[in-house]
């Protein structure tokens, strides 16, 4: 796969493209991209993502504080690179981009700069300022500059259209399961492992602080959930604290995150890790003492086993 930080001297065969932020990759934009994939196959050409960073609202609304994404720029490239795409354009997006006509857009860089032969679109595709780029205005541009768009249909699991803001809000209440069928595979995190106040090491279960690696990435809700901790390619089972410490972490909403590995006694302080959410065990809670909490996470350890088995 090319990546591409602008279009200068961008070439493609034939390209067959698609647009969009793409924020978690989710099975409705894995459905596109193995559609644009196959059209780009039976026409000879290659397929070519078209996206952005930082995110829009980042630009547009740069006083808001409550954007989450589901996949960093980092993940993003990953997941992309495993499904096979020829051609990732991550265009730069800033206030005179924000400001580009619809028509320009289409115009300019789909036509002039790429040279698109067949663009494909999701079913409730809007792009441009004020999102005035719909299916059927694309339809007329199609005519105009010579290419073809095809539009894609909702894909459904269980009668409920999947989206970006379902899977967030799957998070949120901890629905862990629910979230990672949407997604098609795992939710992960990845972040550093910074100090914290070692009151796990007291209690017989230490843990690693994490501080997210993007300020922007969604951190589920608070409570323990079972974990797999991935750590210089090796995976280790664990459990994973969520709840509020705002004294001392950096992460979205000022959210704390404790991982307890499993088996595990280094000193990982400073290191990169990223863990992968299968489920949640129970809500975060205040104890009445130091023995009903280790008698707690005794029982925390038992059922994260039996859930990573």
């Amino acid at each position: 796969m090319k990546i591409h930080y602008n279009l200068d001297n961008f070439e493609a065969k034939t390209p067959v493209v698609t647009i969009g932020t793409f924020d978690g990759l989710h099975k409705g934009h894995q459905l596109v991209v193995s559609q644009l994939k196959e059209l780009a196959g039976k026409m000879g050409g290659e397929s070519v993502i078209f996206t952005f960073y930082p995110h829009p609202r980042v630009v547009t609304s740069p006083n808001e504080t409550n954007l989450r994404l589901l996949t960093t720029k980092e993940e993003k490239i990953g997941l992309f690179e495993k499904m096979g795409i020829d051609h990732l354009i991550i265009y730069p997006f800033n206030k005179e981009f924000a400001e580009l006509s619809y028509s320009d857009f289409v115009r300019t860089i789909l036509v002039e700069k790429m040279g698109t032969k067949c663009l494909v679109v999701g079913y409730d595709h809007r792009f441009g300022k004020n999102r005035e780029g719909g299916y059927d205005y694309l339809k007329n541009c199609a005519v105009k500059y010579n290419f073809e768009v095809i539009r894609t249909d909702a894909l459904s699991v269980k009668a409920d259209k999947i989206s970006s803001t379902k899977i967030r809000e799957a998070l949120e209440s901890g629905d862990i399961p629910k979230a990672n069928h949407y997604l098609g595979y795992n939710f992960t995190l990845h972040g550093t492992v910074v100090s914290g106040k070692q009151l796990g090491r007291k209690l017989g279960f230490p843990t690693a602080n994490i501080e997210a690696s993007d300020k922007y990435k969604i951190i589920p809700g608070y409570g323990v959930y079972a974990v797999y901790a991935e750590f210089e390619g090796k995976t280790y089972k664990g459990m994973l604290n969520i709840g509020m410490r705002p004294t001392f972490n950096k992460n979205a909403d000022n959210r704390s995150i404790e991982v307890h590995i499993f088996d595990f006694e280094e000193d990982i302080y400073g290191r990169e890790i990223t863990l992968n959410f299968m489920a949640k065990i129970r809500e975060e809670q205040k104890f009445a003492g130091i023995e009903s909490l280790v008698n707690q996470l005794n029982d925390d350890k038992i059922t994260a086993l039996k859930l990573l088995s």
